[in-house]
């Protein structure tokens, strides 16, 4: 009788410590991924942290009941929540946002870059990792494994955990009904939202962005109304006929001095600031820290990652056809059209992009044709910029090329300890090795400048070049916080903007029609390098030309009106309906077709108010 006694007890116990083990485990994993994150795991409220620990049970039981082995999958499951948090924590700190469904499809060129950042553990990551290795020590006991086996004879058990697995499918599924458990996106605050609904079922929220959302009224009827609003620019005179035009989108360019809150070394934009018979000025992008892909759309297309999900990568998700450009504009009026960029090829899929906007051709690292130099394990600007002159030396005489170069050599991290700090904060020597790092690196672009520049004073054909920022460097929080003059807490939105602040500079070897603009946001910048070009506008040109008169600048961040005031596209206010209108053209333009005016704005209009239908219309890329 007492080993029968005996033998119920230990089944109970045994029963008991099974059924804690696999309800406890997701909901354990949940606050080890928010540890690990960064983020306090008690700021989740009960009905978050079950939605997140739905979609850990959701692998979680049905391992268990395939394998039986409790103990093995309780310290996997444990394991993965903490790399998945950890993850989160250094995506977020080197671009500002953490990882979202989109970037799943961008493995690949985050592989190419990950050796140049230097990933150190939080304290939060090392307690996390502490607490998963006293879990293994303890749960890999013999006694504890024995005790956590789902025999053969537990088939019922097992059976369940993969039934009540599965079923959590239909609890998270369709994700809308995690708003019902407290789990909302924040487009404009991924980290946060992270933090509050769970680094597990926020993400997979923001599976419902994958799809971007129409706007209200795209009919016909409504578009023909807005572009019937849409006057045509007053033309300036340009002294030379269809100029070589050379766009070059700097890797991570600012201009930290323009805040006046630094003392450098020396001036690392001294010799563009010089230059005469050229614009200096500042444009907001719509990333910060790493999206580079995202100001090249907004730059080629004139679209605004404003309409579009946070973190989405334009050239993966929507740029899947023909799309217009400026690249196809161009091509158009006779232009050769080329792409270079001395990184991997499929970099952001841009052998799969660039043909789509009308690229003639694409030259990527391995098929440059000077010698490279490097510069902190990057392809240097002064060898970037040798290769556009060559590609200049090697084209056929009066055929009009306009290239499109992105650079690389100031990508981050700026993590090389070898590599000497030539510029430095003069009240700070030392004290930010990765901000002097950097600022060395836009150092030598300014002197990689002046070469390009010299080379083409001597050249009789006529061409222009303008260079931009793709977005702010991530370094130090500390030094931004110095440069920006206010710590991120207590930034207005006008300060928060200054974020996303980077330079450009236009020059051309013949006289500039008119000066320009002091302020503007990238997709608005390649009108003024048309326009100073003597490039005949579309009627999507037109229309961007005619808004940024009003709101000069419009990003994913917010926009800002003619007298410098900021604003969030959270609120309404009496620009509200410009914006709306923006989204709807910017809708048809890259979705557009079926019952909407497919092709509206990729047509140049003649003068008898009728248009003529280009190669590259719009609803053409779905």
């Amino acid at each position: 009788m007492d080993d029968m006694e005996r033998m119920k007890g230990n089944n109970l116990k045994k029963w008991i410590w099974q059924a804690g083990a696999l309800l406890l485990a997701p909901l354990t994993a949940v606050w080890l991924t928010q540890l690990a994150y960064g983020a306090a795991p008690w700021s989740l409220s009960p009905a978050a942290a079950l939605a997140n620990a739905l979609c850990i049970a959701l692998l979680y039981w049905p391992l268990c009941g395939l394998t039986g082995r409790i103990a093995p999958c309780c310290i996997g499951i444990h394991l993965a929540a903490g790399l998945w948090g950890a993850a989160n924590y250094f995506v977020n700190a080197f671009r500002g946002t953490p990882i979202l469904p989109w970037d799943l499809s961008a493995l690949g060129t985050a592989a190419a870059v990950a050796g140049s950042y230097r990933f150190v553990p939080t304290l939060s990551m090392l307690g996390a990792l502490a607490l998963i290795v006293a879990l293994g020590a303890f749960l890999l006991r013999k006694k504890q494994r024995a005790m956590l086996h789902l025999s053969r004879e537990q088939w019922g058990v097992r059976l369940a955990c993969v039934g009540t697995g599965l079923l959590c499918l239909a609890l998270l599924l369709p994700t809308q009904k995690l708003g019902n458990l407290g789990v909302k996106t924040d487009v404009w605050d991924q980290a946060g939202s992270y933090q509050t609904g769970g680094c597990l079922a926020t993400f997979l929220r923001n599976t419902e962005f994958l799809e971007v959302e129409e706007p209200e009224d795209t009919s016909v009827e409504r578009l023909q109304q807005i572009v019937s609003l849409v006057e045509q620019p007053e033309p300036v005179e340009v002294s030379v006929d269809r100029p070589n035009i050379v766009a070059i989108m700097n890797e991570s360019w600012a201009d930290f001095e323009d805040y006046g809150t630094l003392s450098l070394s020396e001036s690392v934009t001294d010799y563009i600031r010089s230059l005469d018979n050229a614009i200096f000025g500042h444009a907001y992008t719509s990333v910060f820290g790493a999206g580079t892909s995202a100001s090249e759309f907004e730059f080629l297309t004139g679209n605004s990652m404003a309409f579009l999900p946070s973190g989405s990568i334009p050239y993966q998700q929507y740029v899947l056809g023909p799309t217009a450009s400026l690249a196809s504009h161009l091509k158009e009026l006779g232009y050769d059209t080329l792409a270079f960029h001395p990184g991997e090829q499929t970099s952001w899929q841009r052998d799969r992009a660039y043909p789509n906007l009308g690229f003639d051709d694409y030259k990527y690292g391995d098929l440059m044709d000077v010698p490279q130099t490097f510069e902190h394990g990057y392809v240097s600007d002064q060898s970037d910029f040798d290769q556009i002159i060559w590609e200049f030396e090697h084209k056929e005489d009066g055929q009009p090329l306009f290239l499109f170069n992105v650079t690389i050599q100031n990508h981050g991290g700026y993590t090389v300890e070898d590599y000497p700090a030539e510029v430095t904060l003069t009240d700070a020597p030392g004290r930010y090795p990765m901000a002097e790092q950097y600022l060395t690196l836009a150092n030598k672009t300014d002197e990689a400048f002046r070469t390009l520049v010299e080379y083409f004073q001597q050249q009789e054909e006529p061409t222009i070049i303008v260079m931009f920022g793709d977005h702010q460097p991530s370094v130090e929080q500390e030094f931004l916080d110095k440069a920006y003059g206010v710590t991120q807490g207590e930034m207005t939105m006008e300060q928060y903007m200054g974020k996303y602040y980077v330079p450009f500079v236009i020059w051309a070897n013949y006289d500039l029609p008119e000066e320009g603009p002091e302020v503007t946001s990238l997709n608005f910048l390649g009108q003024y390098v048309l326009r100073y070009a003597g490039i005949e506008a579309t009627a999507y040109d037109s229309f961007l030309w005619q808004l940024q008169s009003k709101l000069p600048a419009v990003t994913f961040v917010g926009y800002v009106d003619e007298e410098g005031q900021a604003y969030s596209h959270l609120e309404t206010n009496d620009f509200t309906p410009l914006i709306e209108d923006y989204q709807r053209v910017q809708y048809n333009n890259l979705f557009g077709g079926g019952d909407r005016l497919e092709g509206l704005f990729t047509l140049r209009p003649v003068n008898n108010g009728e248009v003529v239908k280009t190669e590259y219309a719009s609803g053409q890329n779905r």
